[in-house]
């Protein structure tokens, strides 16, 4: 048995292999014929069996291993007054100076107290959600990094050696639009994620959009130096859309954009075997089309994201303009 009363893992003996014992013994088994049988020493089983004669059958049950005293436990003044010194925020050393303790003992204390580090003294953050109101009010803009496919790579064949990925392959850039309050999403793969290739995805990004009616207002970027660029205020400009940008070190700012990208990630860009870079460009489409029409999302009470656009913007209405559409994402 361990401090907290759990049975070990490899225990020899369970209550009822104990009891066991005790019947054998019973039965006229000499003490080294039932130590022979169960595996274990001579001395285990008279401990079982003094046990039993003292304490009956619940002297069989296990017990924790904590001893019954502690003298070199910290005494419970000083441990009161080390827990008083971490809640004015003092280090275990400088607590270990004033109270003139070693420092193990005082960190060994603090850890049992649940005071082992300084944030255990700060208040949980609260989880702050938001949503817009309406389709288009905000929109995220985030990229992503993909490698170049030549070949099966290490998520399919386990391969971490280098040589399930040739050198040089080079990489392509997974530019994302999510809109805030439906989860509408466009995307788009471009050479790069300068700022040449960002105007040019939003500039698809509003396309696309008007052409479901989403009327765009707001985008909402990191600090990237592409979204910080003139080239990339200009379109921002011309359409009077207010850019909003996250705090530095703050992705939860652009938590939707990022939780989104981590899907496309697991049930598209790396959901199968590829063998060269254009099938996960022939597939994106596809895999883009279900997310928004078919595909249920958690936060929107297991309906896909086109629930939340007006039913005459639906996709998919008209089967021609939904395959011109589904064109735009595939720029390089």
């Amino acid at each position: 048995m361990d401090a907290h009363g759990n049975a070990h893992g490899n225990a020899r003996t369970t209550p009822h292999g104990r009891m066991l014992i005790v019947e054998r013994l019973r039965s006229g088994w000499s003490v080294t014929e039932v130590a022979a049988a169960m595996g274990v020493t001579a001395r285990t089983v008279r401990t079982w069996r003094d046990r039993f004669a003292n304490e009956g059958e619940a002297g069989l049950r296990d017990r924790s291993s904590r001893p019954q005293r502690s003298p070199t436990r910290l005494p419970v003044a000083a441990e009161a007054e080390s827990e008083a010194l971490r809640r004015q925020r003092l280090s275990g050393p400088a607590i270990a100076r004033q109270l003139a303790l070693p420092r193990s003992t005082v960190v060994v204390a603090l850890r049992r107290l649940g005071l082992g580090r300084l944030a255990a003294l700060d208040p949980p953050r609260q989880v702050i959600r938001y949503e817009r109101e309406r389709a288009g009010a905000l929109i995220h803009l985030d990229t992503n990094k993909l490698g170049r496919i030549d070949g099966i790579g290490h998520r399919i064949s386990s391969d971490r050696t280098g040589q399930s990925r040739k050198r040089g392959t080079g990489w392509e850039f997974l530019h994302v639009a999510l809109d805030d309050a439906s989860r509408l999403a466009y995307t788009a793969l471009m050479q790069d994620e300068k700022q040449d290739s960002a105007v040019r995805c939003l500039e698809n990004t509003l396309a696309w959009f008007s052409a479901h009616r989403v009327v765009v207002e707001r985008g909402m970027t990191d600090n990237g130096s592409a979204y910080r660029s003139r080239l990339f205020a200009s379109p921002l400009w011309a359409c009077s859309l207010t850019h909003k940008r996250t705090r530095p070190y703050t992705p939860r700012s652009n938590g939707k954009a990022k939780r989104f990208i981590q899907t496309s990630l697991r049930e598209w860009a790396y959901a199968n075997a590829f063998h060269s870079a254009t099938e996960p460009a022939r597939g994106m489409p596809a895999s883009l089309r279900a997310y928004n029409t078919s595909r249920p999302h958690t936060d929107l009470g297991g309906k896909p994201p086109i629930g939340r656009i007006a039913r005459d913007n639906l996709l998919g209405n008209d089967s021609s303009a939904s395959d011109a559409r589904a064109g735009l994402p595939l720029t390089y």
